[in-house]
Formats: C-alpha cells, structure tokens, sequence
C-alpha cells in the first residue's frame, strides 16, 4: 500500500476495542508524521533505485518484521477463510505503493498527497457494485466535489499539467480496492493472517519483477531502504493502535494533517513548496472527504439498533 494516511479505518484491525479516544489521536497524529517521513524517504531513493527495488526493500524488511508473529502462530497463520480475495487485497496495496512511489519520483510530495486522498470517493463507488450498498445523490455530489479538487491541483490542459499526476489517483484506486476487500470479508481472518498475506503476496510478485529493473545499491542506499520498510511497518502498526483506542468518525479527519507535513518535509528536504492550485485543491479535496465521513457517520448511526 502507499505511504500515505487514508480517511477510514485501516485494512486490518482486529483485537479488543478500546474507548480512549485522546489516546488514539496522539498515537494517529505520530502515525501520520511516520508515513510523512517514509514517503520522503522513498521519494529520496526513487532518486537512484527503481520503483519495483524500492518496494522490494520495503517488503522485504517488512517480510522480517512479520517472520516473528507469523512463525509464533505456525503455519497456520497462512491459513486463510478467503484466501482468493487476501491475494487479490494484497495485490490491490501493492499496486497502490507501485502506483504512488512512481508518482513520488516526478511529483512534490503535497501533491502526490494531496491527490491521493480521493481514495474515500473510489471507496464509495466501489461500494456499490461490490457490497452493494446504496449511495445518496449527496454522497455522489461529494465524490464529484472530491474529483473537481483533483482537477483544480493538476490543471488539465494547461502548461502546467504533468501527465504524471495521474499515478497517486490510480494508488487511490488501488488503495480503495484493498479497503473494499477487506469489507467484503468481514473479519474472516485475523489480523496475523491478514497481515501475512500482505507481506507475503507482494514480496513475491516484487521479487519477480525485480530482473526486469535492477540497479545494484549502495551500501547508503541499502540503508535507507531498510529504514524505509521499518518507517512505513511502523506507521501501519501505528495505525491499527490509534484505530483499536478511537473510532473512524473520530479519527478520520485527522488524517488530512498529513498534507502539512507533507509540505512542510518536501520544503525542507527537496525545495519544493505547494503553489496555491495545490491548497486550493487540496481544501476542496479535504471538505469533499470530511462531508463523506459525515455521511458515513450518519448511515452507522441509522443502522445502529
């Protein structure tokens, strides 16, 4: 999956259910200056390495983070009630970090960011045809809304638009397939064997992709990339913490903080400052995706006995 904090609950969380809710804002608010910083690192070594390399490192540390809970629990951590559709959510997060990091590599950071959160308006659409549920005209208004922010960032037919900004909306995509996925399967699994599924599935479809672009790394680069996996291993971890201690409409709005630290990180370390398209953008993208949130908060409620 890519780097960058989504609205809506993780993929995977499972355990006991706690109501600190000011416990889980602080845990989320580190987790999302954790995926800031793993997104300019991978911005960094997509500077040297290819994509496909880059995300092997990745899932490769992650692989061995994984190795201990998954061994503890034997092999039947891989034992799965829907395993086709485990492999198809972890081919879903691999698509969105490929799609994402290939972004990173032309675009600032705050862009890609910002772009990428049209991922609760994918997540509505495809909540129609594949779990089949009923979308109000103004939900549909606010994916329209959430698409025009898109617009206004990337400036189609302009001499300003780069065509590589059509990366961090295909990882939204992909990024929304995962979570849809994962509805659909409705805690069938716990979370080890979901979490061994997302690490096992991509690190082999990477690992054959890896002869076709290869650049040998430097033992600096090496290092990064280890730092890399176990940045972004531990954001996700974080994640799934912050999402057990306070709900969704808690924590959802929150997750749009990371556009600042986005911005702030990409000034710093490469020079590059969102022009105003981009805040403009990025404003009407964040309303669209707080309003979606509202409208989800509602439909629980409703459905709630």
């Amino acid at each position: 999956m890519s780097s960058a904090v989504r609205t809506g609950p993780p993929p995977a969380v499972a355990g006991q259910l706690l109501d600190e809710p000011i416990r889980g804002i602080l845990v989320l608010l580190v987790a999302i200056v954790t995926f800031s910083c793993s997104d300019t690192l991978s911005k960094y070594l997509a500077r040297g390495l290819p994509v496909t390399e880059i995300i092997w490192l990745r899932y490769t540390t992650y692989l061995l983070l994984m190795a201990v809970p998954v061994l503890r629990g034997g092999f039947g951590a891989l034992r799965s009630a829907r395993p086709r559709l485990q492999l198809l959510r972890g081919v879903a997060m691999l698509g969105s970090s490929l799609f994402f990091i290939s972004g990173l590599r032309l675009l600032p950071i705050a862009d890609a960011t910002a772009i990428s959160f049209v991922s609760p308006m994918f997540i509505t659409a495809l909540s129609i045809p594949v779990l089949h549920e009923q979308v109000g005209t103004r939900r549909w208004l606010a994916i329209g809304v959430g698409l025009l922010g898109v617009i206004i960032i990337v400036r189609p037919g302009t001499s300003s638009f780069q065509p590589a900004a059509i990366l961090p909306v295909l990882s939204a995509a992909s990024w929304a397939c995962a979570i849809v996925i994962t509805r659909k399967m409705s805690g069938a699994d716990g979370i080890v064997t979901t979490l061994a599924y997302s690490a096992v599935g991509p690190f082999v479809i990477v690992s054959l992709l890896l002869p076709f672009a290869w650049v040998t790394p430097s033992p600096g680069q090496l290092a990064f990339g280890a730092l890399y996996g176990l940045v972004a291993t531990l954001a996700q971890w974080l994640v799934v913490i912050a999402y057990r201690y306070a709900p969704a409409s808690v924590l959802a709005p929150l997750t749009y903080t990371q556009l600042i630290w986005s911005a702030t990180l990409g000034y710093v370390v490469f020079g590059a400052f969102p022009d105003h398209w981009t805040f403009a953008g990025a404003a009407v993208i964040v309303l669209s995706g707080l309003y979606t949130a509202h409208r989800e908060r509602v439909r629980a409620s409703e459905r709630a006995p």
